[in-house]
């Protein structure tokens, strides 16, 4: 009896020794490196009630708690959004940094890109991407910022054309490959890219970028009601520098006729 008293004794006092120690199946995350990205499709604010809500939208992203968005169809102070500035209202209400694009003209306005950041800018470009003549033209909003962590990255957002032909998506898939593959620090790309996986353009996309979506589960984001096939992404470059963590499809039926799709990743050190 004494015997097995001495061997418990042993193995309780080694308890608070071996706690000390990580398990070798743990993984460490850094949060300081570990950044939400949300891209969402906003329908100029209209709304699926065709109300004009912005707090149903700015909802939607306060309780995804993003680093990011990247909106689409954001417009600045056309007659239809009410002479609003879309991105800048949604920013005060989410307590975000706001910044427009224009992509072109529209409605005694303004339309194009947002983006909402949690991180102040070190610089910010609107890129104009290719298109047809008679068609919309299309943008690529980019901001350079530097995390909690001091790494400095890129975020883009980006809405590529609708139309059927596909012609002007592979144009523009293929200007942002050029731009970006050549990039020294690491980049995010988020938006409504208006095709499905598998797709041509999105083929030509990750020739350069990798997708945070499951192949083999891929999840819908539009409409947002029953959705049916997935247009709305974020991809990562280059690959050995990010870790997805996490992917949500946030389906609210009245904000937006698009899902709202949430990303978490990690910036991991370079190898």
């Amino acid at each position: 009896m004494k015997q097995v008293l001495t061997k418990l004794t042993l193995s309780l006092a080694l308890i608070p020794l071996l706690s000390c120690y990580p398990l070798w199946s743990q993984t460490t995350i850094d949060s300081s490196k570990t950044i939400r990205v949300l891209s969402f499709n906003i329908l100029h604010g209209a709304t699926m009630k065709g109300d004009f809500d912005l707090a149903i939208i700015a909802k939607v992203i306060k309780d995804a708690k993003p680093d990011f968005v990247a909106l689409q169809e954001v417009d600045f102070k056309t007659n239809r959004a009410k002479k609003y500035d879309l991105v800048t209202e949604l920013g005060w209400q989410t307590k975000l940094i706001p910044l427009f694009g224009k992509a072109m003209s529209y409605d005694d306005g303004e339309y194009g890109e947002g983006i909402l950041s949690k991180y102040t800018f070190l610089s910010t470009k609107n890129i104009p991407l290719p298109h047809s003549e008679g068609k919309e033209p299309r943008a690529a909003l980019e901001i350079v910022t530097t995390l909690a962590s001091n790494d400095t990255i890129a975020f883009v957002g980006t809405h590529l054309d609708h139309t059927a032909d596909g012609k002007d998506r592979i144009a523009q898939v293929k200007k942002l490959n050029d731009i970006y593959a050549a990039y020294t620090y690491p980049v995010i790309l988020a938006g409504d890219l208006n095709d499905f996986p598998g797709s041509t353009p999105i083929k030509i996309l990750e020739e350069v970028w990798t997708p945070s979506y499951n192949k083999n589960a891929i999840a819908n984001t539009y409409p947002s009601d029953k959705p049916i096939k997935k247009i709305d992404y974020v991809m990562f470059y280059p690959k050995n520098r990010w870790k997805v963590l996490e992917t949500k499809v946030i389906a609210d039926p009245v904000a937006s006729d698009h899902c709202a799709y949430l990303v978490t990743l990690e910036l991991l050190d370079e190898e």
